[in-house]
């Protein structure tokens, strides 16, 4: 069921305001690709705080004057959440170790040092409920 802001999981009760109407945006748009709900919250969430460490000040202030989420909002279908579904890629280039979802266009993000690469890598496909597949440096997939 989508939800707005009067009407959504207990679990985003005490996100703040901006990071809950992120949530129930994404959370809707997930709901739209079929994902069940106790799959879409957690992605929801995750995603939503994720956007908003990331997000400038002007992006923030942005979003939170736009028009409140609806229950009846339409997502468009040639979104990025069919990479829910991909397992997420450890690999080194460019001098870095990258963690990228497997079809993604750019990297989520780099590192100096693969474990720490391979932590964030964990941290995605865990709220995403994929696999991570690491890479040597020279290209070889690992067990």
């Amino acid at each position: 069921m989508p939800w707005n802001t009067n009407d959504y999981p207990a679990s985003m009760k005490n996100l703040d305001d901006v990071v809950r109407k992120k949530a129930i945006d994404i959370g809707n748009a997930l709901l739209d690709s079929n994902y069940p709900e106790d799959r879409a919250i957690p992605i929801a969430i995750s995603q939503a705080k994720e956007w908003y460490n990331d997000a400038s000040e002007k992006e923030i202030r942005s979003y939170k004057h736009q028009e409140n989420p609806k229950k009846s909002d339409k997502h468009d279908d040639d979104s990025n959440s069919d990479l829910l579904d991909n397992d997420v890629q450890v690999y080194f280039e460019e001098n870095e170790w990258k963690v990228k979802t497997k079809g993604a266009k750019r990297p989520d993000s780099t590192f100096e040092h693969k474990q720490d690469a391979v932590d964030r890598a964990k941290e995605i496909a865990q709220n995403k409920n994929n696999n991570v597949i690491r890479y040597t440096k020279d290209g070889k997939k690992q067990d």
